[in-house]
Parts: structure tokens; sequence; C-alpha cells
């Protein structure tokens, strides 16, 4: 008796095993399971894009991890996460980790971001200069103005600090608080602040900052001498992010470390295919490349 008991719940056992196994999704790249770690200055675009690859690939599941990328750096060099989404490329010492395992490293750009500086919309002056920028960010400014970003670990105050190439924040002149959120609503209050933001953020449809919005304005900002955009002064734009003439430009990558052709290696191809690079282009960002219209001419006659 004990022995047909114990044979009826091994069958059981395999029959669940083989039904489990039988609803269990394939890897490929249009269906399974993936984490991927996003930048949260650019959660909305990749939003917007998972929602439309699942719409097309109803099996495939994406899920995001969001942080600023110092926080969500770690995560991915320890390899727990094996994908990410930022505005810059990996550091040779920062690639050791999969290296050493033989993982293969693909980078992608996808998209061409602007940074925006805001102004309160009761001033008059709303132009700035690169280097004038960099001044602040250098501690040594004779303007009377002052720089506030998000926080102090966002990849925006990383990227101004590589770009006026200082290792170290200045005492005055430049602060930071929480989010975008807090930025918008603090140049909205405070006159003599100059805002940064990435430009994806004051596209989205955020009610938490729409009435703060009217309150302030993006100003115009000439590049270094000898650069790009050094002529005239220049918006954020999404032409202006196109043509590369907005000083302050930040590429978005896509880092993909899974080390196996499946769901990760095809939705970073989709991000950088035509519906993809379209999606880009409707959030106001720059695509990697513009997708090209064709037209069929017919006679009529």
């Amino acid at each position: 008796m004990r022995n047909i008991t114990f044979i009826l719940i091994l069958f059981a056992f395999i029959s669940c095993k083989r039904k489990a196994d039988k609803d269990k999704i394939e890897e490929t790249r249009t269906s399974g399971t993936i984490e991927l770690l996003v930048d949260e200055s650019f959660a909305r675009i990749l939003d917007d894009q998972i929602e439309v690859f699942k719409s097309d690939y109803p099996n495939a599941k994406i899920t995001t991890v969001l942080g600023n990328e110092n926080k969500i750096l770690p995560t991915f060099l320890n390899g727990k996460i094996k994908m990410i989404v930022m505005s810059r490329m990996l550091k040779p010492e920062e690639e050791n980790f999969y290296k050493q395992r033989q993982f293969s490293i693909f980078t992608d750009r996808f998209a061409v971001d602007g940074i925006a500086l805001i102004t309160n919309a009761a001033n008059i002056d709303t132009n700035i200069t690169v280097e004038a920028v960099f001044d602040i960010m250098k501690g040594k400014s004779s303007l009377n103005k002052k720089l506030v970003f998000d926080n102090a670990y966002s990849s925006t105050v990383r990227y101004f600090m590589d770009s006026a190439k200082v290792t170290t924040l200045p005492k005055t002149g430049v602060y930071t608080l929480q989010t975008n959120n807090d930025v918008i609503k603090y140049v909205a209050e405070h006159k003599d602040y100059i805002g940064v933001v990435g430009i994806n953020w004051l596209l989205e449809n955020n009610n938490d900052i729409l009435a703060f919005l009217p309150k302030v304005k993006m100003m115009g900002v000439k590049g270094l001498k000898g650069k790009k955009g050094d002529d005239s002064f220049y918006k954020p734009s999404q032409n202006n992010l196109i043509s590369g003439i907005y000083p302050l430009l930040r590429n978005v990558y896509i880092i993909n470390c899974t080390g196996r052709d499946g769901l990760g290696t095809g939705f970073a191809n989709w991000l950088c295919s035509p519906r993809g690079q379209l999606i880009v282009l409707k959030s106001g960002l720059g695509p990697h490349k513009m997708v090209s219209r064709d037209f069929n001419i017919r006679n009529t006659n």
C-alpha cells in the first residue's frame, strides 16, 4: 500500500513538473523575462518603448528597476542585473566583472537627450554661456547665479562635473535637492537659481509640476569657443538635439551583458529599429538615426 501511495505521489509530481515546463515561456528575442536597470531620468521614454514592444510581443516580460546612476550602477557591475540604460558608456575598469567571466559587452546608443537650463519666468536675462556655467561649477563665477540639481548622485551632476573637469562640487554656488520635480518647483519660486534638468523630464506629462511650468522658462545656451553651437544661444529643441547644435547633449545607451541571444538582445535591437526610433522621435528627444520616409509615386493618368 505504501508503494502504491509513493508511486501515485511520484506521478503527480512528474505531471505537475511537465505542466510547469509546458507553461514556461521560452527565452527568445521576443519572449521570456528580463530585468532592466534604468537611470530615472529616462524612465518615461523606456516606459513608452516597453509598452509598444510588449504589445507587439505579448510573451515578453520586461521589468525595470529605476534609480539615479550611482544607485543602479553597482547592481549592474556586480552582475546581479545584466542590462542597464544610462547616459554614458562603461569605463575600462567597470568592464572587468564581465570580461573576467568572458561575457560580451554590447553597447548601443538609441537616443540623444538634452540637459535643459531653466530660470524663473520673471527673469529678463534668459541666455548663458557654457563657460559661465562651468565657472559656477568650479566655484569661481562672478555672476550672481546658482545652479540647482536634482540630487548629488544623479547622472546630470556627473555630466557637468566631467564636462567642467571638477572632482568635487564647490562649497557655494551649486546645490542639490532630491528630484527633478523639486528643481522645477524651486526655480519657480527663486529668481537667482538656474535649474538643471533633462529635457526628457520637462516633456513628461507630470501632474506634480504642471502648475509650476508656466513659472519657469528654458534658457538659451552658447557653446564653448571652437565647439559646435558657439555662434549663438540655442535652446534644447528637438531640431537642435538632432543637429547636435545644442551644446549640452548626452547620449542614451542600453548596455547588454546577459551573455546570451535572448530577450535582452531582442529588446536592445528593437530600440534601434525604425519602430523604436520613431517612438524616440515622438517623445521629443533626438533619435540615434532618423527614420527614412519612402513615398510611392503613382501615375494617375
